[in-house]
């Protein structure tokens, strides 16, 4: 399971909030939520992530295994 658990840490450090990523970065309100609510998103909305943040995939998203 991918968690955003590590972009919300991240955010915080850079002293960038949702708001700014809507009014300056242009993310959408659907977008965020898809974060918010750890649903899938895409490849390209990743790396966008990461150039706004200047940090790596490991500080967005988190790999955690699923316990059966």
């Amino acid at each position: 399971m991918i968690s955003y658990d590590p972009l919300w840490r991240t955010l915080k450090l850079k002293g960038v909030s949702t708001y700014k990523l809507r009014k300056d970065y242009n993310f959408s309100k659907g977008t965020l939520d898809r974060l918010k609510q750890g649903k899938n998103i895409t490849m390209e909305t990743l790396n966008c992530l990461c150039e706004i943040l200047e940090c790596d995939v490991c500080d967005v998203i988190q790999y955690r295994r699923e316990k059966k």
